[in-house]
């Protein structure tokens, strides 16, 4: 088994030759001793405590992968409670839905077909990450010489798609105008869930790509590269639709356009969303991922909210959210936490809310975001950078006179501008965004830190 494979947040690799079978084995063995040695106290009074839930994509090798993750758990002693091909947020319902100890998507989210992966969940869904048990999990799977044992454990296969989905509709709310709305499942779980979910909602017209979901793709599955959104906004414009989105390979991510084929960076669809929920939730605490906007902090302290800056990563932004209360937060990733939803992420709740939003009125989606578009940024650029830690100390020294904090790499910022610049967990790069109030000072302060940081790589 590759250690390689085990990243910050999750596990994931190229199949066969990095994550086959016998290494799913042995993550399934490890990860069931650990969730179950996580149960204390009150825990054990979860409906199926001794449960761990599985789960997995579309992908071709996801049905062979599973069922050796399902012995490796069942050797231990573990019974497995089977929910099928499902998307990723179906996996947070699922544990708490069912009362489980935790649960494991085989999955490798938008990555390419040739590629799978582990997303581990604890119990509630806590996300399982390097500080939060994933090194533990690698620890022991690492160490295992072998991929025998006696299946002791029981496995029942559970179909939770109607449950599933009036969880997900209880957040539709019933005034809206008539919606006709385009959706690229970019061949994911999307795929799946998106007609199980919406396809017979009374005033929406639903326009539907790329659905077949059989472990092939007609573009990566991933919404925050632009090329990707090329037929969703061709065929928004065709069909004169209202708005698009377009979700990842797992579905918990979506990115949005407008009637016009824009795209609507997931900051400003945040953003939007911000009287929205502050409405529902007067003073609210929202969390966002510390590369968005600045718009965004602005439209919290507007609507009377309490602005959350936060590491960027699901499992920062869960926990954060979870300890503050928020109502909700976004990452410009394109991922978006509800407190309703067990402060778990959802493509699924997103989708449902933006079609309260925009179906409340008869303003069109790009006038708006317009007011939105008020600053001019660089989106996420990477930089090849052998010494990580000495470039950050030098920026933090050229730039000493703006404000700096450390909170996840260094931020900078000025009256008229900011930026941040961040250490990859697993490559020698630097993320670099930028942000100013004109597009003029953009450029002149990009060029300027482009001196410094060198060409820009593409990753």
């Amino acid at each position: 088994m590759d250690p390689k494979i085990f990243k910050a947040y999750d596990i994931r690799g190229l199949y066969p030759e990095q994550l086959d079978e016998q290494a799913a084995w042995k993550i399934g063995h490890a990860t069931a001793q650990f969730l179950r040695s996580m149960l204390h106290g009150y825990n054990r009074g979860l409906a199926n405590a001794q449960s761990i839930c599985v789960g997995h994509d579309m992908r071709t090798h996801g049905p062979s992968l599973t069922k050796a993750l399902i012995e490796g758990m069942n050797a231990t002693g573990a019974n497995v409670i089977d929910v099928g091909m499902i998307d990723t947020p179906q996996m947070y319902f699922a544990i708490n839905h069912l009362g489980t100890c935790g649960g494991v998507q085989v999955t490798a989210s938008h990555n390419p077909a040739e590629y799978n992966g582990f997303k581990i969940s604890g119990q509630l869904a806590k996300p399982v990450g390097a500080d939060t048990g994933l090194n533990d999990i690698k620890h022991i799977a690492t160490a295992l010489l072998h991929t025998k044992g006696r299946p002791d454990g029981s496995v029942e296969f559970c179909d939770l798609s109607k449950e599933y989905k009036d969880h997900v509709l209880k957040f539709l709310e019933d005034k809206r105008r008539p919606i006709k709305m385009v959706v690229d499942a970019s061949n994911g779980m999307a795929g799946k869930m998106v007609p199980i979910i919406f396809d017979d909602l009374e005033g929406v017209e639903l326009i539907c790509l790329n659905l077949k979901h059989d472990g092939t793709f007609n573009h990566d599955p991933n919404p925050l590269v632009e090329a990707n959104l090329k037929e969703l906004k061709e065929t928004v414009i065709k069909e004169k639709a209202d708005f698009g989105f377009c979700f990842d390979g797992d579905a918990d991510r979506l990115m949005m356009v407008d009637e016009k084929g824009q795209t609507v960076a997931c900051d400003l669809m945040t953003a939007l969303m911000v009287p929205y929920f502050l409405k529902k939730n007067p003073g609210s605490t929202i969390v966002y991922d510390l590369r968005s906007s600045h718009v965004l902090q602005e439209e919290i302290l507007k609507h009377g909210g309490t602005p959350r800056r936060e590491r960027v990563g699901h499992a920062h932004m869960k926990k954060t959210l979870h300890d503050s209360h928020a109502c909700f937060g976004g990452e410009l990733s394109g991922h978006f936490y509800y407190r309703d939803n067990f402060y778990a992420d959802s493509g699924m709740i997103t989708l449902v809310h933006m079609l309260n939003i925009l179906g409340a009125t008869d303003t069109p989606a790009s006038e708006m975001i317009a007011p939105l578009r008020r600053m001019f940024n660089s989106g996420e650029v990477n930089f090849e950078v052998d010494d990580k830690e000495g470039m950050m100390k030098e920026l933090s020294r050229k730039y000493s006179q703006g404000q700096i904090d450390d909170l996840d790499g260094v931020t900078v910022q000025f009256k008229d501008w900011w930026f941040n610049v961040r250490p990859s967990n697993t490559e020698p790069l630097l993320r670099l965004n930028v942000e100013a109030k004109t597009d003029e000072m953009l450029t002149e302060k990009f060029a300027e830190l482009k001196e410094l940081l060198g060409e820009p790589v593409d990753h």
